[in-house]
């Protein structure tokens, strides 16, 4: 029972709830901007006062395509605000702090294995390297 309780109080299982129960609302959100501003915006150009309500029938079967392009515009607009406000930003920082990682190390001439730009030699085949104190893309220091 203790280790049922542990999982269910660990950290990553109640982040993860929160970003579930914050998703939902923020589909919510979406859903009611894209139905509230968005297809209305939609049915002025086309002539039509409820977007979301366009249908049309076949044997008496009901299809609600209005209702089908309402929640296409949902998911494209939240997409593209993931995309755009987290996605991105979080691949720009990732590549960042790569680069940053990159610039404090070099490879071994004699044996290729990564090495720290500092060093006078190699730990793994212990040859004589010459230190390379700056990386290519840092700044002397004053």
């Amino acid at each position: 029972m203790d280790g049922f309780k542990k999982f269910l109080l660990q950290g990553n299982l109640v982040q993860l709830a929160v970003a579930v129960v914050i998703g939902a609302v923020f589909s919510e959100l979406i859903t009611a901007f894209t139905e509230g501003f968005i297809t209305p915006l939609l049915g002025i150009f086309g002539g039509i006062p409820a977007f979301g309500e366009l249908y049309f029938e076949i044997n008496g079967s009901r299809f609600l395509y209005g209702r089908f392009i309402d929640a296409l515009i949902g998911f494209l607009l939240t997409a593209a605000i993931l995309y755009f406000f987290v996605v991105m930003p979080v691949a720009k920082l990732m590549d960042r702090m790569s680069k940053a990682e990159e610039a404090t190390t070099r490879d071994c001439p004699h044996c290729f294995s990564e090495i720290s730009r500092k060093a006078e030699r190699c730990p793994q085949c212990t040859s004589q390297v010459t230190p390379d104190a700056l990386g290519p893309e840092q700044p002397a220091a004053t």
